[in-house]
Parts: C-alpha cells; sequence; structure tokens
C-alpha cells in the first residue's frame, strides 16, 4: 500500500488540465448517498453531458442503493481516495456530513477533479481558507451548493435591490421556525453497525463511541461534525444576503441561545438569535425548533427591509410590498380629547414610493440551473456562480455567530479583508481544530495550512 506522502504525490502528479470539448461527457462520482446525496444523483442525472462514473458511501446499503440509481456502469467505493485515483472522473459531487467537505475538496482538486461541494462549505473558519487556496493552487472549478444563488428570480430581486428600487436596505430579518419536539431520542452507545464503517465515517473528527444519533442524518445535531441550522439554513440566507448586497462579510457578530426545548442527545442550539453589523445594515438570524410560532409564514420568513418598500422572498418567489409616503409632520396620532398637536391619521392619504412587485420561482429549477453552471464551467475553465470563495466568505458568518454563542454571547469583531478576528484571543484560536491522525498530515503535504 503506498504511504502517504506517495499517494498524495501522486495525486498532484494527477492534476492534469482536462478542458473539454462542448459535446463531451463529464465523468462524475458522487461521494455521500444520503438525503442532499439522492437530490444531487437525479439532478446530474438529468444533465445529457454527465456520466455517472462512480458511487462512494461509508454505508453499504446505500452505496448499494446508489449504485442502482446510477446504473451498471459506475464503480462503487467505500474509500474516496480510491475513487479519485480513477481517470474516468473528472467531478466530484460530495455530499457527506459537513465535517468531511473540507479535506475532500481538498483532496479532489489535488487529484485534478472539480468539485460540486454541499454546504456548509466547512466545519471551521481556517479550514475555507484551505479550499480557497487548494482550488486557486491546483485551478480546479469548486461551486457551493448554495443553489438559491441559480434561481431566476433570486436574480431579478438582486439586480431590483442593487438598482435602488427598495430604497436604502437598511434590516435584513431571516428565520426558520418548527417544532420537533422532544427531538431525536436518546440512545447508548453501542457497537457500530457492521455495514457501516464508522472509523471512515469519522474521519478527522475526534473518536467518539457510536451511539445512533451520531451518525447519518442526526450527525447535525453535534458540533464535532456541524454547525447546526446556523451553517445549515442559515447558509442559505446569509448567502444571499452577502451576494445581494455586495459584501464580503460582517464587521460584528454576536449571538445567544441553546438547546433550551429539545430533550434528546443532540448539542447544537434548538433556539438561536443572531445579529449581524454589516457595512450600512444590520441583519437578524432566528431558529426555532421547538416552537412554529404564529404570523411568521409557513417555516419562519426572509426579508430585505428598504426605504421605499420590503422584499420578502423564498424559493417559491418573491413579492415586494411598497412603503407608504407619510409627512413626518403629520405622523403624530390623534385622540380623543385632544385638541392641538398634529393632524388626525384619517386625515392623512399616504402613497407608495413604489409599484408593487411579484414573481414566481422554482426551487427545481434552481438546482438543475446550478449543476448546468457547474459543468459549463468545467468546460470553459470560469469561476462559478457560487465560487469556493463566496462559500468561504459565507459559512465564516455563520461560524461566527456559533463562536459567539458558545463563549457566552460576546461580540466579536470581524476584519473582512484579513479575514481575523481582532481583539479577542480565545475565539480567534478557536477558528481552527485539530484532525485526527492520519488526516492532520494532508495538509502539510500539500503546503496549504
Amino acid at each position: 500500500m503506498p504511504s502517504r506522502r506517495q499517494f498524495v504525490g501522486a495525486f498532484t502528479a494527477a492534476s492534469y488540465q482536462r478542458i473539454q470539448g462542448a459535446n463531451d461527457r463529464v465523468g462524475v462520482g458522487f461521494i455521500g448517498y444520503g438525503l442532499i446525496g439522492r437530490q444531487h444523483v437525479f439532478d446530474f442525472k438529468n444533465q445529457k453531458d454527465v456520466n455517472p462514473a462512480a458511487m462512494c458511501e461509508t454505508h453499504q446499503p446505500r452505496l448499494e442503493e446508489g449504485l442502482k440509481e446510477l446504473g451498471p456502469q459506475a464503480k462503487g467505493y467505500g474509500d474516496f481516495r480510491k475513487m479519485l485515483e480513477s481517470r474516468d472522473i473528472d467531478a466530484v459531487v460530495v455530499s457527506t456530513p459537513d465535517h468531511w467537505h473540507a479535506l475532500m475538496t481538498i483532496l479532489a482538486c489535488a487529484a485534478g477533479k472539480d468539485v460540486y461541494v454541499e454546504k456548509p462549505l466547512n466545519l471551521f473558519i481556517d479550514e475555507g481558507k484551505w479550499m480557497v487556496a487548494a482550488a486557486r493552487k491546483f485551478n480546479r472549478v469548486v461551486q457551493v451548493g448554495t443553489q438559491q444563488r441559480s434561481g431566476r428570480h433570486y436574480q431579478k430581486a438582486r439586480d431590483l435591490m442593487r438598482q435602488g428600487y427598495i430604497g436604502k436596505i437598511h434590516s435584513v430579518r431571516m428565520s426558520a421556525y418548527r417544532n420537533i419536539m422532544p427531538g431525536f431520542g436518546n440512545y447508548r452507545e453501542a457497537a457500530p453497525p457492521s455495514d457501516l464503517d464508522y472509523q471512515m465515517w469519522l474521519g478527522p473528527a475526534p473518536e467518539r463511541p457510536y451511539h445512533q444519533m451520531r451518525s447519518l442524518y442526526h450527525f447535525r445535531w453535534f458540533w464535532d461534525y456541524s454547525g447546526g441550522q446556523m451553517t445549515n439554513l442559515g447558509a442559505h440566507s446569509i448567502d444571499i444576503v452577502q451576494w445581494a448586497l455586495g459584501v464580503r462579510g460582517p464587521k460584528s457578530v454576536s449571538s445567544t441561545g441553546g438547546r433550551l426545548a429539545l430533550t434528546d442527545d443532540g448539542e447544537t442550539p434548538d433556539t438561536q438569535d443572531a445579529l449581524f453589523d454589516y457595512p450600512g445594515f444590520t441583519a437578524v438570524w432566528s431558529h426555532r425548533e421547538a416552537a412554529a410560532g404564529r404570523g411568521a409564514g409557513p417555516g419562519g420568513g426572509f426579508e430585505f427591509l428598504g426605504t421605499k418598500g420590503s422584499l420578502i422572498m423564498g424559493r417559491a418567489g418573491f413579492e415586494i410590498r411598497p412603503e407608504m409616503k407619510i409627512d413626518p409632520n403629520n405622523a403624530v396620532p390623534q385622540f380623543r380629547g385632544h385638541s392641538s398637536g398634529g393632524v388626525n391619521r384619517s386625515d392623512v392619504k399616504p402613497t407608495p414610493y413604489i409599484e408593487a412587485v411579484q414573481e414566481k420561482g422554482s426551487g427545481e429549477e434552481q438546482f438543475d440551473l446550478h449543476v448546468r453552471n457547474f459543468l459549463d464551467c468545467i468546460k470553459s475553465r470560469q469561476r462559478p456562480i457560487a465560487d469556493v470563495q463566496d462559500g468561504h466568505q459565507v459559512t465564516t458568518a455563520c461560524h461566527l455567530a456559533n463562536l459567539s454563542l458558545r463563549l457566552g454571547g460576546r461580540r466579536l469583531v470581524w476584519d473582512a479583508e484579513k479575514e481575523e478576528i481582532t481583539g479577542d484571543k480565545e475565539a480567534a484560536a478557536m477558528m481552527r481544530r485539530p484532525y485526527r491522525k492520519p488526516w492532520d498530515k494532508v495538509l502539510e503535504d500539500l503546503k496549504l495550512g
């Protein structure tokens, strides 16, 4: 078996440039066949210039299911490194738990493969820096799975906001609410199932005894593998904020909350509020796992607030509601018995600043267009609509919120240009986590970290 250094060296040597003709089929290997992995297999198979060449999974039943879906030409792997050695594969789709996103992307880039990696881009801030460095060093296309950017109505909404249609945008409100009480259950530690390669599933994460919550879908509720709903659902909303309003990141972030209501074995917050201070505007994220609430709309809401109107948006479309022009001097309400002062509101006839706008969207189309953009960029060697640098900046904002929460809610100051937490050594030290052996040497071998 080759040594670790020989393995990485072989990948580096394999970083050949293959700019394909417009009619060539792109060989795609899929890593992970869970909830979003199934979606990606479906979406990529819909593209006529894709050859679904391989599936990699640590869970044998999922591997078999994925191979059946891909077709008889596909090869199966339990170790993604073996899959990366194949010259039949031009690109990989990473649909694993979050703690694997960075290393798989980095090693795929070093192997000469382009990468479509699910959000959140990484598990901690410095991983994002390493991923950007790997994509640029090996000249790879890396598309992040923030599919909303490819939605036509999101693009139209962005254009309207940048043109100043709703005026000066000073505030953004984002939320996700549901009630899943009492949670996902409590389990005892046990031996891993015989059909799951638990050590490979853990990968660079800390060694932990297996129990049912620490695997497959429920990884999201543990800090070892994920940032909870902040980096899951929050990343989608913050991505649109930073993309639409053209900002690299917040100036500061503060967040509070915790696992306050659910009674399962999870760790990440079921209740979280985060305040992001951006240049020229503020943004607030809230999520609730134990209260769907009233009046917030299905699942929460996403709203840009401007001086001329507000834009409410989701995957199904957007709506612009105009603000009304009111003379501030006549905006003081009158009450019975008041004989002087402002004018009664009933005498004021406000007019709208702008016309109302409604636009429908399609969640399915967003996935298709995002995959199409990735495949086109593989051939043109252009950067995709959701480049790795964008994903890094978005995920960083989410991580800052989680770091603030875990540090008691204190405000963290962020230098978006230098990519540094300033004035807080304890928080700055948490921008990086150690990898478990032997994965701790990969960055050293590739001279990235």
